[in-house]
């Protein structure tokens, strides 16, 4: 008789052991999301949850089921929210050009005067 396979869910917040492992889960996440703002929630959700939902709670000022409806594919977190968790997460955003930029040409000096 041949063994009934069982799987369980993934669940990313179980690989996210270093704060390394986060920054670059959520770059990822950031990257791959395409501007869809759910993935990004989601992804601050694994984080949260791998770091313990109720540490960030109290950090964030916010209530734990709060947080985990708000950073979960269905939520929809203000921003406030989002950078409350990303403070309390000890993450970084940062900025950088999507393409990279065209070079400028020198801008070009106004003769007052014609001789």
């Amino acid at each position: 008789m041949a063994k009934k396979e069982t799987f369980s869910r993934f669940d990313a917040a179980e690989y996210l052991k270093t704060e390394e492992d986060m920054a670059l889960y959520l770059d990822a996440m950031i990257e791959e999301s395409h501007g869809d703002p759910r993935m990004i929630a989601v992804a601050l959700g694994d984080i949260a949850k791998a770091r313990g939902m109720t540490q960030i709670a109290k950090d964030t000022g916010l209530a734990r089921e709060n947080l985990y409806k708000a950073l979960s594919a269905d939520g929809n977190p203000e921003f406030s929210t989002v950078m409350k968790v990303i403070t309390a997460l000890g993450i970084k955003l940062r900025a950088a050009p999507s393409a990279p930029s065209k070079p400028r040409r020198a801008a070009r000096k106004k003769r007052l005067f014609a001789f």
